[in-house]
């Protein structure tokens, strides 16, 4: 008779929580599904040695009792496995009844009825005098949950702005999903139930990417951006018109602005993802645009301006 070293298969510790034995098992399970690997007779075994390792280690009392067996090994181990096998006879059964686990809604309908258990499961928990007994099924289910699908979706900084909608096509089905105003690349828009299948499905997450723009930059939830004022608005002051994303507006320039001097436009950068009726801020940094193609009138008038400034 073999061994199974459950905590091994599973792959955590002796020591492991209810918590820790659980998410080790899901994981396995999601991988050596037979729904994922279809013909693949190895991954069918480890499917079957991964589920009757939950089985036994997620059962307080069967773990107890596999525990005690495991204690008995080890030192029937370190002792250098004296008198040849080891004993089993005193583990068989335990007076412990055990009802066979039926996997035919995981495997599928072919060749998985009956006793799936191995032949150490059923001496350690099987009934006194015989295994299988009539009637006897195991009538928990394993829920296997469907895996998560993320899908790469591009917006415009618009779309970000304003909020957009896109169409899922699912065979002969489609589906409008909105994308919530302030998004950012990274945002997840989680659509229940249409990921992989399962019990229960999966869930569809559209991992959002912003795509770059030709006038903002985005920093957060605030927007920069350069703003081209000419040359005399720099100089004598004037007004200016910004285009934003919520509309146009118009700025103050001072008298004597210097190029790369920043203006705080409030409220008017992008709406905030979780209260999309609050905004982040616009940042324009002032860039003065020297005049090109002069006259020889203003050419001379330049000269005598930078006359005056040298008295």
């Amino acid at each position: 008779m073999e061994y199974k070293d459950y905590y091994k298969i599973l792959g955590v510790g002796k020591t492991a929580t209810e918590k820790e034995i659980k998410a080790a098992f899901r994981k396995l399970a999601q991988k050596y599904h037979p729904d994922k690997n279809p013909g693949n007779k190895a991954a069918e075994e480890k499917f079957k040695d991964i589920n009757e390792a939950y089985e036994v280690l997620s059962d307080p009392k069967k773990r107890a009792r596999y525990d005690q067996l495991g204690s008995s090994y080890a030192q029937w181990e370190r002792a250098g496995r004296p008198g040849g096998g080891f004993d089993w006879s005193q583990w068989m059964g335990g007076g412990t009844r055990v009802e066979y686990r039926d996997l035919k809604d995981l495997f599928g309908q072919a060749g998985m009825g009956g006793n799936t258990f191995s032949d150490f499961f059923n001496m350690l928990f099987g009934e006194a005098g015989g295994f299988g007994g009539a009637g006897t099924q195991y009538r928990t289910r394993v829920r296997m949950r469907g895996e998560d699908i993320e899908q790469p979706v591009d917006v415009t900084l618009e779309e970000a702005y304003h909020g957009t909608t896109r169409t899922l096509q699912k065979g002969a089905q489609e589906r409008k999903v909105d994308i919530p105003r302030g998004v950012k690349t990274g945002t997840r828009v989680r659509i229940a139930g249409e990921g992989a299948p399962g019990d229960p499905p999966g869930d569809l997450y559209l991992v959002i990417n912003v795509l770059p723009h030709g006038t903002f930059q985005r920093d957060g939830d605030d927007l920069r951006m350069d703003l081209m004022v000419d040359l005399y608005t720099a100089v004598l002051g004037g007004e200016v018109k910004v285009h934003t994303l919520g509309g146009d507006v118009v700025l103050t320039i001072p008298p004597e602005t210097q190029s790369g001097k920043v203006f705080r436009l409030s409220g008017r950068g992008m709406p905030k993802l979780r209260n999309p009726q609050s905004y982040g801020d616009l940042y324009a940094r002032v860039l003065v645009k020297i005049p090109t193609h002069l006259s020889e009138r203003e050419r001379q008038l330049f000269k005598e301006l930078a006359a005056l400034r040298k008295k």
